[in-house]
């Protein structure tokens, strides 16, 4: 289990994935030595992981949730296969271990079935349903992060950390000129060049300088006046990994459900707002509307969709897919990676 300590770092992570040590400590009111030996151990033990992830509106790609069926002789491999490509995130085993699920990017101009399901999933994988939602609108999850891991801060020190996170995205690189910046003015959406940033920042959100420079061929200093104007345009977020079972969570489960469309935006707004949830997102098909919830114990997921979900109007159909763990999440696959 987290302590406040622990629970404090990951909320101030979460305002700021890059905010140094000396800053966080100050806010927490212990040295940074605590801090940094505090992280370390959290990334040992708890996976702790802060990712940099570009704004999905910039990125010129659509996101599906594809769900796979499978023999249980062949789930694990296929899940373990899916977790190393580029292109997917939040891959998990689900319903008993016979279930995948995975978020897949794609050009908006194609299907994922058409460039993932049918050529690269082998027809021997033992696959027996698959399926694929266009994800349409996203009331919690990105950006948002699940409400359960903030908070342990209060209001002052939000605000401080906020602040300064604010002062850091706008402020101009620390060499006054450098003429190998991508562009001069500093374009308005994500650039070509940009992709080589983010892909480092998938694997490591808090990279130094000189590190991101040499994944990306720049100076540091372009390196630091571009990221400081991704930020400052909100064109990249910076997510924090970690298991949940370390805030006493058990019961995970993904919700499927039917809402009629009149009543969609209202009933998801409503989710939003449950600390039960940590991904509310409509889609397309026959269920609208996706939900993952995080409870303290079966019973607790119990109560939760008996009462408080239950007490929503307008959901017509839904279904429960019990999460056994998480193979990968929003950044790239650690080399050594242990389920969340």
């Amino acid at each position: 289990m987290l302590d406040d300590l622990d629970r404090g770092l990951i909320h101030a992570l979460h305002i700021d994935g890059r905010a140094p040590f000396s800053r966080i400590a100050e806010v927490l009111d212990v040295s940074t030595q605590t801090v940094a030996r505090r992280y370390r151990r959290l990334r040992a033990e708890a996976g702790l992981r802060v990712v940099g992830l570009p704004a999905q509106d910039h990125t010129g790609q659509a996101q599906w949730a594809v769900r796979l069926t499978a023999a249980p002789s062949a789930a694990q491999a296929l899940a373990h296969a899916l977790a190393r490509r580029p292109d997917t995130s939040w891959v998990k085993l689900a319903s008993g271990g016979t279930e995948i699920f995975a978020i897949v990017q794609a050009p908006h101009d194609s299907r994922p079935s058409r460039s993932l399901l049918l050529h690269d999933i082998p027809r021997t994988s033992g696959i027996t349903a698959v399926s694929a939602q266009l994800l349409l609108h996203t009331y919690l999850g990105g950006p948002t992060a699940w409400h359960g891991r903030l908070q342990a801060l209060d209001e002052r020190q939000r605000e401080r950390l906020a602040a300064q996170a604010h002062t850091t995205a706008g402020a101009a690189s620390p060499t006054a000129t450098d003429h190998a910046s991508p562009t001069a003015a500093g374009p308005a959406s994500l650039t070509a060049a940009d992709h080589g940033l983010i892909d480092a920042l998938r694997h490591d959100g808090r990279a130094g300088y000189a590190e991101l420079a040499a994944a990306t061929g720049w100076s540091q200093a372009t390196v630091a006046r571009r990221l400081a104007d991704l930020r400052a345009r909100e064109l990249v977020f910076f997510d924090v990994e970690v298991h949940v079972a370390g805030y006493g969570v058990t019961t995970q489960a993904l919700l499927w459900m039917t809402v009629a469309p009149a009543h969609l935006d209202r009933v998801a707004t409503a989710l939003a707002s449950h600390h039960e949830l940590a991904v509310v997102a409509a889609t397309t098909g026959q269920t609208n509307l996706l939900a993952h919830a995080l409870c303290p114990t079966p019973a607790d997921l119990h109560r939760y969709l008996t009462r408080r979900l239950g007490a929503l109007e307008r959901i017509s159909a839904l279904e429960t897919a019990p999460v056994l763990h998480t193979l990968k999440a929003a950044g790239h696959s650690p080399r050594h990676p242990t389920p969340y």
